[in-house]
C-alpha cells in the first residue's frame, strides 16, 4: 500500500525537479498546484495560505522537503516542517539539487531546512533528529535512480522516527 505524503518544497526554482521526484510513483502525493493554483494562493493572507496547506496535509503521513539551492529557512517550508512536526507526521529532507531542470541546469546545494527550526527550548535544532539525504551520484540520471531505489525507505524511516520523538 501506498504511502501518503505531503511534498514542500521551493516552488519556482525547483517545480520540474519536483516534478521528477513525484513522477517515481512509489508514493501517494498530494495533488501539485498549478502555477494559477500558487499565484492564487501565494497572493492570499497569511491564514488563507496556513487553511490551504492544513487542506493539502489532511490524511497525510509524512512530508518530504525536497530541498532545493533556496529552500531552506523560507517562511512557508518553516512552516509546513512545524506543522508536519506538531501534527506527528513523519518528515525527511532529500536534496534535490543535483536533479536538472528543463533548462537542463543543476543548481547548488542549499543549507539543511531542519537547522532553522528549533526543538523544545534547549537550542537543539530539528535537524538532529531529521535526515536530510543528499543522493549520491556523479550525474542527474544517477541521483534520480538513488531517489527512486531509496525515497519510499526514508519515508518508512522518517515516520519511525517520528513515532519515537
Amino acid at each position: 500500500m501506498a504511502k501518503r505524503i505531503y511534498y514542500s518544497f521551493h516552488y519556482k526554482p525547483d517545480v520540474m525537479r519536483v516534478a521528477q521526484v513525484r513522477n517515481i510513483g512509489t508514493l501517494e502525493a498530494n495533488r501539485p498546484a498549478t502555477d494559477n493554483d500558487w499565484e492564487t494562493i501565494a497572493s492570499r493572507q497569511d491564514t488563507a495560505i496556513k487553511a490551504w496547506i492544513t487542506q493539502q496535509m489532511k490524511g497525510r503521513s509524512c512530508t518530504v522537503v525536497l530541498v532545493g539551492e533556496n529552500t531552506a529557512n523560507r517562511k512557508w517550508i518553516n512552516y509546513e516542517i512545524i506543522k508536519s512536526w506538531n501534527d506527528k507526521m513523519g518528515i525527511v529532507g532529500i536534496y534535490i539539487h543535483g536533479l536538472k531542470n528543463i533548462a537542463g541546469h543543476i543548481a547548488n546545494k542549499g543549507n539543511n531546512p531542519f537547522s532553522f527550526i528549533d526543538y523544545g527550548n534547549n537550542g537543539i535544532k530539528l535537524s538532529s533528529i531529521i535526515k536530510c539525504y543528499n543522493p549520491m551520484g556523479k550525474n542527474s540520471k544517477e541521483r534520480y535512480a538513488w531517489i527512486a531505489k531509496y525515497l519510499e525507505n526514508a519515508v518508512s524511516e522518517a515516520i519511525k522516527i517520528r513515532n519515537n520523538n
